[in-house]
Formats: structure tokens, C-alpha cells, sequence
């Protein structure tokens, strides 16, 4: 069994076929989807997709941090809204993105601490999205440590002195295709870190694995992912398959 703890299915990448993707990744192990929210202008579509496929597309709620803008106070106040309404998997994805634009740097800020107070209040754990701020992020992080603040750092792709401070804070490593990838560096630095730190993560459709780097990615890709997290840490890929749904299950609460 693979846990897929990061995809977004419901995109429109995906509207004209997702019952065969949803197919494909079953046929590959993969038995849960989790979806992390972008912002209001996909949260129909988000709801839609669990609705369909009830037990199996989990969805998380939170607002992106490429998505702060001006109105970012009104993307807050949706959000606490629907979860004031119904039990969410996670506050997701959140984080700081300082790649594309930092004209909202300070909203991204803001717009992160209040998503992770309302982690506290509702005992759930976050998911974060952090672009040219992972040592900006971790700061923020290590400021609610003491709070029991818990959840997973997206797409990591960054050094061993960072993958040990987000260990160190109680947070998971989710790895994706970018492990693939020959000139990552990724290999190298989850050597040294132990597989019980780890959850798996396709980012559909976004950042394929190799071979199907350049297409569009889905979650059957997963396996490939976790081939080559037992090839860099020299164990059967049955054990990457056991060790990182186990850690999906301690971080979501199934």
C-alpha cells in the first residue's frame, strides 16, 4: 500500500480523465489521495473530487502562499469558515514563497502564522509549501514547536542541516519527483536521513518523476518515486512502501 500524501487531482490537468488516473494509481498500491487547497477558485472543484471518491480523496484546507494577495484577508476568512464547518485531513498547503514574486512577503507571513493557529485550534497537523524561504520557514515553524505545531514539509529539496532542523521540529520530509532527478543533489542529503522521517508525494500534476519527466504527473508515478528512495537507501522498496505509509498514517491521524 503507497499513500500519495500530496496531489492535486481535482485540477483541470486531470477533468477529463481522473477516474482512470484514480484507476491506474490503485492498480500501482497506491490507496490514498490526500489534497492539499490552493485557494477559493478551485475549492468546488476540491470538494467535488472527494465527494467522488469518498475514503480514498482526502481533503486538506488552506491558502497557498503564491495565492496571498490583496484579498488575502478574505481567502483567510473562507477558510475558517469551512472548517468551522467540517473536519479537514490538514492545514495545507501553507509556507512562504519568495521565488516569484515578494510583493505580499509580509501577508505571507501573516497569511502563514494565523493558518497555523488555526492548526492549534483544530488539532490538525499543516503542510508546507516553502519556495526561496525554507530557512525563513523554519523559523516560523520552530516558533510553535512549543504549541505541538506537527506536519509535513512539502517537497523537500533542501540541505542536511535543514532536513535536520524540520526533523528536529517534529516535521516529516515529503518526498517527490525532484528525488529523481540526476543534478538534485536530494540523493545525497536523504542518505543520511532515516526512512522513519519520510512520506512520499507526487505534487500531480506537477514535478514527474523520471522517466516521464516534461509530462504531466499523476499519482501512479508514486512507485517510481519510492524505487528510487530504496535504491538510495539501500533497502526493498517494500519497506520504503511499509515505512512511509506508516508515517502517513501517524501524521493524518487514520
Amino acid at each position: 500500500m503507497l499513500v500519495d500524501t500530496h496531489c492535486h487531482l481535482y485540477l483541470d490537468a486531470f477533468k477529463n480523465d481522473i477516474a482512470t488516473v484514480i484507476s491506474r494509481a490503485e492498480a500501482e498500491g497506491v490507496q490514498k489521495f490526500y489534497l492539499p487547497a490552493i485557494d477559493s477558485s478551485e475549492m468546488e472543484n476540491l470538494f467535488l473530487l472527494e465527494s467522488k471518491f469518498p475514503g480514498k480523496c482526502i481533503a486538506m484546507m488552506g491558502l497557498h502562499p503564491c495565492s496571498v494577495k490583496e484579498n488575502y484577508q478574505d481567502e483567510l476568512a473562507i477558510i475558517k469558515d469551512r472548517m468551522a464547518k467540517r473536519k479537514f485531513a490538514a492545514v495545507g498547503e501553507i509556507g512562504l514563497d519568495f521565488y516569484w514574486d515578494k510583493t505580499f512577503t509580509k501577508q505571507q507571513y501573516e497569511a502563514f502564522r494565523a493558518q497555523i493557529e488555526l492548526s492549534l485550534e483544530y488539532k490538525l497537523p499543516i503542510v508546507i509549501h516553502t519556495r526561496n524561504a525554507i530557512n525563513e520557514t523554519i523559523d516560523v515553524v520552530k516558533e510553535y514547536v512549543p504549541m505541538g505545531i506537527r506536519g509535513i514539509f512539502h517537497c523537500f529539496g533542501g540541505t542536511i542541516e535543514q532536513a535536520e532542523a524540520i526533523i528536529d521540529a517534529g516535521f516529516y520530509l515529503g518526498i517527490g519527483g525532484v528525488l529523481t532527478y540526476k543534478k538534485s543533489g536530494l540523493a545525497e542529503v536523504l542518505e543520511k536521513i532515516d526512512l522513519q522521517y519520510m512520506v512520499l508525494e507526487t505534487d500531480a500534476p506537477y514535478l514527474t518523476p523520471e522517466p516521464f519527466r516534461g509530462k504531466r504527473n499523476e499519482s501512479s508515478y508514486l512507485k517510481y518515486i519510492a524505487a528510487r528512495l530504496a535504491l538510495v537507501k539501500n533497502v526493498p522498496v517494500e519497506e520504503i512502501e511499509g515505512v512511509t505509509t506508516a508515517n502517513a498514517e501517524k501524521i493524518f491521524g487514520l
